[in-house]
């Protein structure tokens, strides 16, 4: 903060604003954050420089406000203070806005819609939260679907936070009924024994450490890409996805895998994600995936010559060692601490084989990727949860 932030603003003497967004969502294990506390020692050296940070106001974050450095400093404007019919206003805005896009991309059968009648209940069930707006706007709007009848069965859905658009909303609630709705909508006529195969590629991608993309998420489960695609295409409107399935695939919103682990918000058993299991799960096909797929030497460097001096290492490294293998060399240990006590017996025979077979394998493939360090943050993580001796 202080050498790449501080000094080079007061030496340039610059005015400007630097925001920081959604800072509830770093992670964060300080009780009071670790970023407001180091904005609140040097804050006052750079008076020209506005500092604008967004969060949900969870305990860490709210105590971070109060320390003295900061308290003097801050401005706290509090969104849910605002006043209702000013955020429904804008809601109804976004609304008719994408609406019209909506009907102007499918050209026909689509004058006069939605009704104002529509326009009202949805700005209603959108309860004052943009993130509900967004997600009902994505289920409509899909290339595959008509509009107006995907329309039509999400008003018709039951949506319990409604009273008339009278009673004061619960943020959960109002979401909750959403997601659900949009998941029965995604899987609600298909195959029950695919249940469980939905939880596990709904886990992959709310549970990973870093977003994976559909290839991986099929390498790490042991599924078939084809399995895995039209599944995650089901949840698009949940989902940020890409057209090509090396990409990344997020949660569009923090609060959807708030909600799918939560057993008391997501109630239907067949969509909660468990997160010790599927941290197993994840965790398993590390494990496998290393076990199968680590070799000696797996870009082909030539004897006796550092990574530096490897002029398409990264070339040779996205070409020789997928982003499946990848990641479970980098994150199989953030999966061990959230592991269910009885997958033990069988991650301690995973990881015994690939320790004995495939360790200098790995501390390769962890030096290529310039991460040796997460190999003894691996190590302590396993000899501390499975007491390795």
């Amino acid at each position: 903060m202080d050498k790449l932030i501080v000094q080079l603003l007061m030496e340039s003497a610059i005015s400007t604003v630097i925001v920081i967004d959604a800072l509830d969502e770093c992670k964060d294990e300080e009780s009071t954050s670790a970023i407001l506390s180091v904005l609140g020692q040097f804050v006052s050296k750079v008076p020209k420089v506005k500092f604008f940070v967004t969060g949900r106001p969870e305990p860490r974050i709210r105590t971070g406000f109060r320390l003295p450095l900061l308290a003097e400093a801050t401005d706290v404007f509090v969104l849910h203070g605002v006043e209702p019919s000013q955020i429904n206003n804008d809601i109804r805005l976004f609304f008719t806005h994408r609406f019209s896009e909506i009907a102007r991309s499918h050209r026909r059968g689509l004058d006069d819609w939605p009704t104002k009648e529509q326009l009202v209940l949805l700005c209603e069930r959108a309860a004052g939260l943009f993130v509900h707006a967004v997600a009902t706007v994505r289920f409509i709007d899909h290339k595959n679907n008509n509009p107006k009848t995907k329309l039509d069965r999400i008003l018709q859905s039951p949506e319990s936070s409604v009273r008339e658009g009278r009673t004061r909303f619960n943020a959960n609630t109002t979401l909750d009924s959403l997601y659900t709705s949009i998941l029965q909508e995604a899987f609600g006529d298909g195959d029950p024994d695919d249940d469980p195969k939905i939880r596990s590629v709904l886990g992959a991608v709310v549970m990973a450490a870093n977003p994976l993309s559909p290839s991986s998420i099929a390498a790490l489960l042991g599924l078939d890409i084809d399995d895995v695609s039209p599944l995650l295409s089901s949840a698009h409107s949940l989902l940020t996805l890409q057209d090509d399935d090396n990409r990344p695939v997020r949660p569009f919103h923090k609060s959807f895998p708030d909600f799918i682990t939560d057993p008391t918000r997501c109630v239907d058993q067949r969509f909660h994600v468990f997160p010790p299991y599927h941290h197993s799960e994840l965790l398993i096909g590390c494990l496998g995936l290393m076990n199968r797929g680590l070799e000696k030497n797996m870009c082909k460097l030539p004897d006796a010559v550092t990574n530096s001096e490897v002029e398409d290492l990264r070339e040779r490294t996205e070409r020789c060692i997928d982003q499946g293998l990848q990641y479970a060399c980098r994150s199989w240990h953030k999966h061990l601490v959230g592991t269910v006590p009885s997958q033990i017996p069988t991650v301690k025979s995973a990881l015994r084989l690939f320790l004995e077979g495939k360790f200098l394998f790995w501390l390769e493939v962890l030096s290529i990727l310039g991460a040796a360090r997460e190999g003894v943050d691996a190590l302590q993580v396993a000899a501390k949860l499975l007491d390795v001796r």
